[in-house]
């Protein structure tokens, strides 16, 4: 599950600065990598996409205010 959240994370840092980038300068750079409305660049936007909707679901722990603790942190009660 960790490979997944980062790998949602990455494509929401490329996107979050691919739209930094068309927001202060008008420029597109996935666009500029892998040409306007190419196949890759449209993968792209998809991928980015998701990911921000799966960050929807990864969110919610934090919107409840409830983090995971592992077990083995915590002191023995008596």
């Amino acid at each position: 599950m960790y490979g997944l959240n980062a790998f949602a994370l990455l494509l929401i840092i490329i996107g979050g600065i691919n739209w930094g980038l068309v927001g202060l300068f008008d420029f597109d750079l996935v666009a500029a990598l892998f040409g306007p409305g190419s196949v890759v660049s449209r993968f792209i936007y998809i991928l980015v996409g998701l990911a921000a909707l799966y960050s929807i679901y990864l969110f919610k722990p934090v919107r409840e205010g409830t983090r995971h603790r592992p077990t083995a942190a915590r002191p023995p009660t008596v």
